[in-house]
């Protein structure tokens, strides 16, 4: 099962009865102690909204959250949950990593996305989004369909809501020369990427299509640094995704990303050739 972030086969899993069963065990725990979701979430140096989401079952818990849990609600804390986590470990598979970076986005100071397959996922509008799962091998339902779209646009606030956080995106040109969907669609994608790189917070830059230096031979990659000034690091294939976290292999991405956003065009030359872009539509 791939990532919501790019033109992936699917978006985040449906909820598994292990994760709601830790998110309620964790939830229980809380009340217990007499802590609000925010009251604990400020004690275990997290987001409010991150925790209320695993107690939902919706996001795979981090690895560190037993530990932290049992400076604020006790040693039995640590037992339990670590038991849980255990459990989930084992059952969750692959979709436990897209549960993972999806927890770590929501938390980055710093994220950083290469793509050459498709628009990043947090830049897709509506009609880019549906041309992608329509074209989806094997078809699904048109519920699914649905709820996977709704899924990926609410994914998309976050570079609305996280104002603190820097977003850079190094995008190849041929994704849009591909014109997935029709030139109406790939107008939208053009449009939604001048607004949405009219954000202080945010950079996006074209690589053109002819460029003779360019390190990004071995594919797209995605970065987050973390609160605790960790980078961590993502990458996706056919039905597979990675969570890197290996600090030499990080270093290696952030490498490459580094070099890459160097061969790309810069953001006013993104914007010309973007609005040229259009122009030819």
């Amino acid at each position: 099962m791939t990532v919501d972030h790019g033109g992936g086969t699917n978006t985040e899993p449906e909820l598994s009865d292990s994760l709601k069963t830790y998110g309620a065990v964790l939830k229980a725990l809380r009340e217990e102690s007499g802590l609000t979701q925010e009251e604990f979430a400020l004690r275990v140096r997290y987001s409010a909204a991150y925790v209320a989401k695993i107690e939902q079952g919706k996001r795979f818990p981090p690895a560190d959250l037993p530990a932290r849990a049992e400076e604020v609600l006790g040693p039995v804390a640590l037992k339990v949950l670590g038991a849980a986590a255990r459990s989930l470990s084992r059952r969750a598979g692959l979709a436990s990593w897209f549960r993972q970076w999806a927890g770590i986005e929501e938390e980055a100071i710093s994220l950083y996305a290469y793509e050459c397959r498709a628009v990043p996922g947090l830049l897709q509008p509506e009609g880019y989004i549906r041309a992608v799962f329509d074209r989806r091998l094997p078809p699904v339902a048109e519920e699914q369909i649905e709820r996977e779209v709704a899924a990926r646009l609410d994914r998309q606030g976050l570079i609305s809501t996280m104002q603190n956080t820097a977003f850079s995106f190094v995008v190849e040109q041929s994704i849009l020369e591909r014109r997935m969907g029709g030139s109406d669609v790939t107008r939208q994608v053009i449009d939604h990427l001048l607004e949405t790189g009219t954000r202080r917070n945010v950079e996006i830059q074209i690589m053109p299509t002819r460029q003779e230096d360019h390190c990004g031979i071995d594919g797209q990659m995605y970065l987050a640094e973390t609160p605790a000034h960790q980078w961590i690091g993502y990458t996706e294939g056919q039905r597979s995704s990675t969570l890197i976290s290996a600090p030499k292999d990080v270093s290696v991405l952030l490498q490459r990303y580094g070099k890459l956003r160097s061969q790309a065009l810069d953001c006013r030359a993104t914007v010309k050739l973007l609005e040229q872009m259009r122009g030819a539509l």
